[in-house]
């Protein structure tokens, strides 16, 4: 009788390495509360870059780490944009980092330029920086409107650094989280990242994400009060225009109006009134009068009612 020696299991990842001396702290459900922030700051920062550029670009969000200082600061390249900012009430300082060919690819784009594949690798000038500042700045905005359900952030640019070795943002031995997004113009597509401090980050995260754990009475009292205020928005009043359809008229005909002036309609006699709500068509009507106040009678139109 022969015995077969069990086989092993294929691997199917390398091994990663484990710091006794630096315990990770960054749990689950921690980074799941940081994914669905930063989720959302890359749709709005999409948005920012497309509008901009005037391009094509998207941000997505690649990976979240926890690293110690040296080792965020050992993983960019030599020369680089990183912009300095405060993140009341979070302590410390906070990066944005841009590398330095998406920053000079970034103001090609803004300045009307086909954005080549060769950009200069300096520091900005003065007016360069301040074109970017805006960006940088809408972005920033953005962060602070995406992390809003973990903490209220008021992040202002405090400096502007090129070389990662200079840029005095913390120790080499304090821990950050680094988060890292793909930025892609067109079909250039580079990495930018976000660096915060981890130990002002750890309380808010704990908060937020104790949040999601709820007893059965609180998930109760939360339906109630949606039920309540579901009832209230359907009392809530609204001011609705009953009108003719809109005419289409040039500033040489404003101009020349003068009293008795007279404007010819274009809305047939036989097609119903406009009725709005903020500037939306929502319904049609005809009108009448119910004793002596006026009234339109909602009726239906020739498309809605051969559809």
């Amino acid at each position: 009788m022969t015995l077969q020696r069990p086989r092993r299991r294929p691997r199917t990842a390398d091994p990663t390495p484990y710091d006794f001396r630096r315990p990770i702290q960054l749990s689950r459900e921690h980074q799941r509360t940081l994914q669905l922030g930063f989720d959302s700051f890359a749709r709005q920062a999409t948005t920012v870059f497309t509008s901009s550029l005037r391009t094509v670009c998207t941000v997505t969000l690649a990976g979240i780490e926890q690293r110690t200082y040296a080792e965020y600061v050992d993983s960019l390249g030599p020369s680089t944009y990183m912009t300095l900012f405060s993140a009341d009430p979070i302590p410390g300082t906070g990066v944005l980092e841009i590398p330095l060919f998406a920053t000079m690819s970034c103001l090609d784009h803004m300045l009307g330029g086909p954005g080549s594949e060769e950009q200069p690798d300096r520091p900005l000038t003065e007016i360069e920086d301040t074109v970017i500042r805006g960006l940088v700045e809408r972005l920033l905005g953005e962060m602070r409107y995406s992390l809003d359900g973990i903490v209220t952030l008021e992040p202002n640019v405090t400096g502007v650094e090129y070389s990662p070795q200079f840029a005095q943002v913390a120790s080499a031995a304090d821990v950050m989280v680094v988060l890292t997004l793909e930025l892609r113009i067109g079909e250039q597509a580079h990495r930018m990242s976000v660096c915060l401090p981890f130990s002002g980050l750890l309380p808010h995260l704990a908060i937020a994400a104790g949040n999601g754990a709820v007893s059965d009475r609180e998930r109760a009292q939360r339906a109630h009060s949606a039920h309540l205020l579901q009832e209230q928005f359907h009392r809530v009043p609204v001011a609705v225009a009953v009108r003719f359809r809109p005419l289409p008229v040039d500033p040489g005909t404003l101009a020349d109006l003068r009293p008795g002036s007279v404007l010819r309609l274009t809305h047939p006699a036989s097609a119903p009134l406009d009725v709005t709500v903020a500037g939306n068509t929502f319904a049609h009507a005809t009108p009448g009068a119910r004793g002596q106040r006026l009234a339109a009678l909602i009726v239906t139109t020739p498309e809605e009612s051969s559809s």
